[in-house]
């Protein structure tokens, strides 16, 4: 039988109905610091998984995971042009870890209505665009179908620039663009998307890359670039340098090399600020763990100074140092399990209604989403769990030393 155990059994679940206990209070207070620390330390870990993975996730698909242009890039939308051929896109296509490959067109232009008038960027597409990121966040009317040989006037737009320019699905306008000569385009609003990231909904509208290619002159094997998404994020890196290698020694129709960015190397600022979270997140983790470390030792050193005359009979009667350490520790392990259970309840409970009810709302100016994302991984809740358990209980080992200097002689004289 162990004996340690046995004495911690009967030790703890005796003193439940016994409200004398000078300790009662102090390990409430225990069981509320680590319930609630831990609680705080799952909701830490879903925002920022979540936050994460959702702007990461908009800000990808706008822009795809892997970009290729030319290597004379100016930096603005007016991006000179690359010549794609068959052979190229096959070695794109033979880099392992490559999914799917799109190209597609920028173009500035203005947009005029009767009343308002406002800057835009036109993002022209094909019949071989991948639809599905505008699918999930089409609020109106239906994505525009571009299939004929002839340019579709068809195009999808931001809630945003409808808003600001009172237009609608099924409303046409008017684009100006500014080259040489001021050329203009009529085009008809066949649907209206909303992605929460302000700063792309502001500016891009999608059309048919076919208007791009008339206005610039440009052959159908033209494009200001190639746009790669891959299966594993996780390579995305060495994914992007072996496109980079597969493409170092082709040149587009200006004989420019071409050049190969990833997403983190298109858009650092946004990606900056989502690494800045998990330091938000470590210290959050670190802070909480005080916490409940802290009200636990108090808690168990309560309960030792508590228990001095057992630890002298049990001292009398033979037991060691470690032996009736261990019953504390035991006894210990009993409190925390209680308190990480109602922890899990309560961070676990907090966590459903944010999915599910998105109580909490965000400006998504400043923070790209309109609500605060959560995504919790089954894994890591379950390593926080049990690293949190054993951390605490690791600790614990440091005030068990007080039942060492406990002396059996006055511990029972003084009862």
């Amino acid at each position: 039988m162990n004996f340690p155990l046995f004495i911690a059994r009967k030790i703890h679940f005796s003193s439940q109905n016994n409200e004398r206990k000078v300790s009662k209070p102090a390990v409430r207070i225990a069981l509320c610091g680590i319930a609630l620390g831990l609680a705080v330390m799952i909701i830490a870990l879903a925002v920022v998984v979540g936050f994460k993975n959702e702007v990461g996730r908009k800000v990808m698909g706008f822009g795809a995971h892997i970009q290729i242009t030319s290597l004379t890039n100016n930096k603005t939308y007016d991006l000179p042009p690359i010549s794609f051929s068959d052979t190229l896109i096959n070695a794109i296509k033979e880099v392992p870890n490559v999914n799917y490959i799109q190209t597609t067109a920028t173009k500035p232009a203005i947009i005029k209505t009767k009343t308002d008038f406002q800057g835009i960027v036109l993002k022209g597409v094909d019949e071989k665009y991948n639809w599905d990121f505008f699918k999930e966040y089409l609020r109106e009317g239906e994505l525009p179908i571009y299939n004929d040989s002839t340019p579709s006037n068809e195009v999808l737009i931001s809630s945003k620039q409808a808003d600001a320019l009172k237009l609608n699905v099924g409303d046409k306008f008017i684009c100006y663009f500014i080259q040489d000569q001021v050329r203009l385009r009529q085009y008809t609003i066949s649907g209206i998307y909303s992605t929460g990231l302000a700063d792309f909904d502001k500016l891009f509208i999608v059309s048919d890359i076919k208007h791009i290619r008339l206005l610039n002159n440009w052959d159908e094997n033209t494009a200001t670039s190639i746009e790669v998404f891959v299966n594993d994020l996780n390579i995305l890196e060495d994914t992007s340098y072996s496109i980079f290698l597969a493409t170092a020694n082709n040149f587009t129709g200006n004989y420019n090399p071409y050049y190969t960015r990833n997403i983190y190397e298109l858009q650092p600022q946004i990606f900056g600020w989502l690494d800045l979270l998990d330091l938000n997140m470590v210290i959050i983790l670190i802070l909480m763990f005080s916490v409940a470390t802290f009200t636990m030792i108090s808690g168990l050193l309560i309960i030792i100074l508590e228990k001095t005359t057992l630890i002298g009979t049990l001292k009398v009667l033979g037991a060691n140092n470690w032996t009736i350490r261990k019953i504390f520790l035991y006894q210990a392990s009993f409190l925390i399990g209680k308190a990480m259970l109602w922890g899990n309840v309560i961070g676990l409970g907090l966590y459903f209604m944010q999915k599910y009810l998105k109580v909490v709302k965000l400006d998504p100016e400043i923070y790209f989403v309109d609500y605060a994302p959560v995504e919790l991984i089954p894994w890591q809740a379950v390593v926080l769990n049990i690293g949190v358990g054993i951390a605490i209980l690791c600790i614990l080992v440091i005030p068990s030393y007080l039942i060492a200097k406990i002396s059996p002689a006055k511990s029972i004289k003084f009862e």
